[in-house]
């Protein structure tokens, strides 16, 4: 299932398919041995599933549909409560709790709009890491590579719609966890201004810098699944003629140690931008080079997950995937008054950075540094997974610390996956949604 939600609205508007065969052709996929749907979910529920489809076709044959949308499948990350689902967060600690009894406000208005959902898809546990792993569901392959990881957080939201075992995969966005794995595999991710959609009902990491984004076929695609999480009318998308843009090139603390693939798929981009007439600038934001400074005790997440997660650790940190407790317990080593200082920074960094972006459409990078590396060799090396993860988060926190609308557009390569990202205002998301529109018009052309 590679079709946009337009294409399959309009399918099913013209009675070409019914929700049931959409629901059963992924439930299909993600039952096949061959496939990655064993790692990519850690929960459905096929019956409840194809029944909320059966109401959806009777509803639009009635003339009754919820919504142009109602009757597509999508998957949501397990950290969201789901009306008879777990909330496992990705790990094994939670399996045991009781089924949520309620949705997340985020996923009710998804169901609202008539979407079905198929499951709750993988990550890494607590969505606490770039890279996509999990030691206790397993690691679902890369499309492009199956050897390669998915990236993360959201790992089996991207892996679901690459793989055609949902149409839109929903996921959560602290650091780039939307964005990184879109990236890796091919797709566009997005991560709204965070304060748009409600995190209630989605288990946090950081109640600062959490946001509810989507990973889909495109950016249409996105802007739908963000109008309706966020309690908004459907978007009604234009493309700028490119000689109307100007984007700026972000020079500073985003272009170090990209390899030789991310780099040349990058400069090609700009200059296909330039070709078609968009104005390209410059740009350096000064103050983030002071981010790995400022996050050396782990910074504002660590901080508010070890808030989150101090009880469990003093009483089961067995259960924990390693690679995720010792990133939590970096907040212990912060002074007294730290993470004060911390937002205070950030607030001050902010308001800097909105006076330098603000004559752009939009701030242009790549969205990861690298390629997607191997899971053998991240297992294999504790030291090579910690650099890995860095280097993975390190574009995309960007938008997060600054409280930025971002997006990642798959950029056109002959080898594995590279993201373009394009980071917009705070609250800029209507703006966004349209740049992205044309530059992914330039990009596919």
């Amino acid at each position: 299932m590679t079709a946009t939600l337009a294409d399959l609205a309009a399918r099913l508007d013209a009675g070409q398919v019914t929700s049931e065969e959409l629901v059963t052709d992924c439930l299909e996929k993600i039952a096949n041995p061959q496939g990655e749907g064993a790692r990519t979910f850690t929960a459905i529920a096929p019956d409840r599933a194809l029944a909320d489809a059966r109401a959806m076709d009777a509803a639009r044959k009635a003339g009754r549909a919820l919504s142009p949308h109602a009757g597509i499948p999508v998957s949501v990350k397990c950290l969201f409560d789901v009306e008879g689902f777990v909330t496992t967060a990705g790990s094994k600690i939670f399996a045991g709790n009781a089924p949520a009894t309620s949705d997340a406000p985020a996923i009710a208005r998804l169901k609202a709009a008539g979407f079905v959902v198929v499951g709750h898809t993988n990550m890494t546990e607590f969505a606490y890491s770039g890279l996509g792993m999990n030691p206790h569901y397993g690691t679902p392959g890369n499309p492009a590579d199956r050897a390669r990881i998915p990236g993360g957080s959201s790992s089996g939201a991207a892996v679901s719609v690459a793989d055609g075992m949902a149409a839109l995969g929903i996921g959560t966005d602290t650091g780039g966890s939307c964005r990184i794995p879109a990236a890796f595999c091919g797709l566009t991710g997005y991560k709204p201004t965070a304060r748009r959609v409600p995190t209630e009902g989605a288990y946090p990491l950081s109640q600062t810098l959490d946001s509810i984004g989507s990973i889909a076929h495109g950016v249409a695609d996105c802007a739908i699944a963000d109008a309706v999480m966020a309690g908004e009318a459907l978007p009604s998308l234009g493309a700028p003629e490119a000689a109307s843009l100007h984007v700026a090139v972000l020079e500073n603390f985003v272009l170090d140690g990209l390899t030789p693939g991310v780099a040349a798929a990058f400069e090609e981009a700009i200059r296909l931008l330039e070709r078609a007439g968009v104005r390209v600038s410059r740009l350096r934001i000064d103050d983030l080079d002071r981010l790995p400074s400022l996050n050396a005790h782990g910074g504002i997440i660590a901080a508010e997950a070890l808030a989150i997660h101090r009880d469990d650790l003093a009483t089961r940190e067995a259960g924990y995937d390693p690679r995720v407790s010792v990133r939590i317990r970096k907040g212990e080593t912060m002074e007294p008054g730290e993470y004060e200082a911390l937002l205070e920074t950030r607030r001050q960094i902010i308001a800097r950075a909105d006076e330098l972006t603000k004559p752009f459409d939009a701030v242009i990078m790549p969205t990861v540094a690298m390629e997607a590396p191997r899971i053998a060799d991240l297992d294999a090396d504790e030291a090579l997974y910690g650099s890995q993860n860095i280097l993975a988060l390190r574009n995309t926190t960007v938008g997060n610390f600054l409280d930025r609308c971002a997006i990642s557009l798959p950029l056109p390569v002959d080898g594995l996956p590279v993201g373009l990202m394009l980071m917009g205002e705070t609250m800029g998301d209507a703006r966004l949604f349209d740049v992205a529109t044309a530059v992914e018009k330039l990009l596919t052309r």
